[in-house]
């Protein structure tokens, strides 16, 4: 029998501002089916497809009302006799689309993704989105050899920061763009081989760092000018995969590279993949995430947690620039 009945949640009713749109509410849960598991959230980030999301320009909307959140990790409170091998106190990484900015939750076992216990909670807070697309993104597109070098814009954010990692444990040379100076001995620390500001100048210089070679490989998720100096970092017959647009600038069609060059370009959404995977492939993707979490070799910043009654502090974080990590809400003092 369900022992809570209700949850806090943070949830909007239109799109627009998070200041403007989101609203804390009491919201009921309802009794637990056979299948069901009732979860306590432990901690869920602000991602910026969150606020894309609250502002209704991100790729897949929820029907309104809904709690915000795209992912998070939670403890498993209780569980239906039908719960799939689930039990109280596995942890869990939170359904797609169930809102992770809340309290609890009630969800179907069916295809919950159980957590490892040693990895942290701010770590496994963040497994969903971000690390499987930095892994997608070095297997997906170019056949990577050790060596070989991969180029990227905004390499400062979460995304940027796994890629550098992953790239590393392979062999794979990375060359990373930033708009802000502090990062370059930040991501150097991490395992970055080369980091530039991203500037105009800094296109030719990059080709030279990779002893004229070029990258096979570079990963746009700003867009405008930026990306198109992502494209002169490319070696012939290079690929750029656009992933975001964080400034919203269009780029421009890069006609001289694709034409004496043999320049790329494609488009990536994790969303288009997990419709398509199969079950067998997220659960071998979620295990070496997991493997490399768990023995501290994949990791991103976290700058400060919140609970959920700080949202507004939260989100005004989350919205700024010059942040050296993630902004989460954490529900829980472990």
């Amino acid at each position: 029998m369900i022992t809570v009945t209700k949850t806090n949640a943070l949830r909007f009713h239109q799109h627009g501002l998070p200041k403007d749109v989101l609203r804390m509410e009491t919201l009921p849960l309802h009794p637990l089916a056979e299948d069901e598991v009732l979860i306590r959230v432990l901690a869920s980030p602000v991602n910026p497809s969150d606020l894309g999301t609250l502002a209704g320009s991100y790729g897949a909307l929820p029907k309104l009302p809904a709690v915000a959140g795209r992912e998070g990790v939670g403890e498993i409170v209780e569980a239906g006799p039908a719960a799939n091998g689930l039990a109280p106190g596995d942890r869990v990484l939170l359904p797609e689309g169930a809102g992770g900015w809340r309290e609890w939750m009630t969800a179907p076992a069916r295809g919950l993704i159980p957590v490892p216990a040693s990895i942290p909670i701010e770590q496994a807070a963040m497994a969903s989105i971000n690390p499987p697309t930095a892994r997608l993104l070095l297997d997906s597109f170019v056949d990577l050899r050790p060596g070989d070098w991969v180029a990227q814009n905004a390499a400062n954010s979460a995304v940027g920061h796994y890629l550098i990692q992953m790239a590393r444990a392979r062999g794979v040379h990375t060359l990373n763009f930033v708009r802000d100076p502090a990062w370059i001995s930040r991501l150097r620390d991490l395992g970055a081989d080369e980091v530039l500001v991203d500037e105009d100048a800094s296109a030719q210089a990059a080709r030279k760092l990779t002893g004229g070679r070029g990258a096979k490989l570079a990963l746009n998720s700003v867009g405008g000018p930026s990306a198109i100096r992502l494209i002169k970092t490319l070696a012939d017959g290079g690929t750029l995969v656009t992933f975001g647009g964080m400034t919203g600038e269009p780029v421009r069609f890069p006609t001289r590279h694709l034409i004496f060059h043999d320049i790329r370009l494609r488009g990536f959404w994790l969303n288009r993949w997990k419709q398509d995977a199969t079950g067998e492939q997220r659960a071998d993707l979620f295990a070496d995430i997991f493997a490399q979490m768990a023995d501290g070799t994949l990791r991103a910043p976290v700058e400060s947690p919140h609970p959920l009654a700080d949202h507004a502090t939260a989100l005004e974080q989350a919205a700024r620039g010059g942040r050296r990590g993630k902004i989460l809400f954490k529900m829980t003092d472990a």
